[in-house]
């Protein structure tokens, strides 16, 4: 499963192995147990990679051969690819442009698509060559 944690700058990407059903049960625990509101609703989310990657044709061409439904890419301009993906959008309330998304698209393809997004990331400070 993929999680994406949005905030007000930024997002962040996670890899877990745990299903989607499993997290969103545990998660549903945690804010009846705190007090919380949960709103779980359908939806999608995107992000943007630099399409001069080298792996974004194989990303293509894994999504055109394995038919993957919950997840779509499409041309920006000349230098940014859109990856779309649909799943579950989860906060505190129910317009919040802050919380999470997760989705499931397979565990190879969650793998290659969460490596890829680490590549583009600014490297932390302190580790600089």
């Amino acid at each position: 499963m993929l999680k994406l944690t949005y905030t007000e700058t930024s997002f962040y990407m996670e890899r877990l192995a745990q299903s989607l059903e499993d997290w969103i049960a545990t998660r549903l625990i945690l804010s009846v147990r705190a007090g919380e509101n949960f709103c779980v609703e359908p939806m999608t989310a995107s992000f943007l990679l630099p399409a001069d990657l080298p792996e974004v044709p194989h990303l293509q061409t894994v999504v055109q051969r394995e038919g993957i439904e919950a997840m779509a890419l499409s041309i920006c301009d000349a230098e940014y690819v859109e990856v779309s993906l649909n799943g579950s959008w989860v906060s505190s309330e129910p317009d919040s442009e802050e919380g999470v998304f997760v989705t499931a698209i397979g565990e190879r393809t969650e793998f290659f698509l969460f490596k890829l997004w680490q590549e583009v990331q600014p490297c932390p400070l302190g580790l600089r060559d």
